[in-house]
């Protein structure tokens, strides 16, 4: 009887990178892609009703990001699905909030193919994984200090800091530019990037984050 393969969901909001990752991992031997999707919310689901053997999960999603999604994964009961993070991102502060969340694998998107078969492996195993490039030191010094939301206010610059700040207090873009004295191009510009850093794809969880982190209270 030829064993069974282990089956894969992806999570990634671009359809490309899906489709790419997909015919990758097709030609394994012992893994198999049962459900796509590029939404957060969708994720969960999917992995609530199919109890994959493994989710490969982007961090920028929309719905809900891969961190939130991870949250709620890991109260589902009697769900045995590991995590593997795919990301851009490769500052320890996202490693060590993955792994806190319960994710068992941490690999950067620009990996080669070969590495990616070496972290499904180890993931499906049961072991950790980090990709090649990524200090386990560094991460582990996040994870022993309990970095929070806080600490990841240091991955934005004073503008950026200072953007998603008005942003929580509810300004429009362009009250923004008048009070920043800058265009609204350049406003729009700061959002993606803070976006882009933070892992938040909408401003409903950049709200969310600045409160968590104390640059604005949540009160009304």
């Amino acid at each position: 009887m030829l064993p069974r393969k282990r089956r894969i969901i992806l999570a990634d909001d671009h359809e490309l990178v899906r489709a790419g990752i997909r015919a990758i991992i097709n030609t394994f031997d012992n893994v198999s892609v049962e459900a796509e999707t590029g939404d957060g919310r969708q994720a969960c689901e999917l992995v609530r009703r199919l109890r994959p053997d493994v989710l490969l999960l982007d961090i920028t999603l929309p719905g809900l990001n891969g961190l939130e999604v991870l949250q709620r994964i890991a109260r589902l009961a009697h769900c045995d699905t590991r995590v593997l993070m795919l990301s851009m991102h490769a500052g320890p502060e996202y490693v060590a909030r993955s792994l806190q969340a319960g994710a068992t694998g941490y690999l950067l998107k620009d990996s080669a193919v070969e590495e990616l078969a070496s972290a499904l492996e180890a993931v499906l195993a049961g072991r950790r994984y980090l990709s090649r490039g990524i200090d386990p030191a560094v991460v582990e010094g996040f994870r022993s200090t309990g970095a929070g939301d806080g600490e990841l206010l240091a991955v934005l610059t004073r503008r950026q800091r200072e953007i998603l700040q008005l942003i929580a207090e509810g300004a429009s873009t362009r009250e923004m530019a008048e009070r920043l004295v800058v265009s609204v191009k350049t406003i729009e510009t700061h959002r993606a990037q803070i976006m882009g850093r933070l892992g938040i794809r909408d401003v409903a969880g950049l709200v969310r984050f600045a409160i968590r982190a104390g640059l604005v209270s949540d009160e009304a």
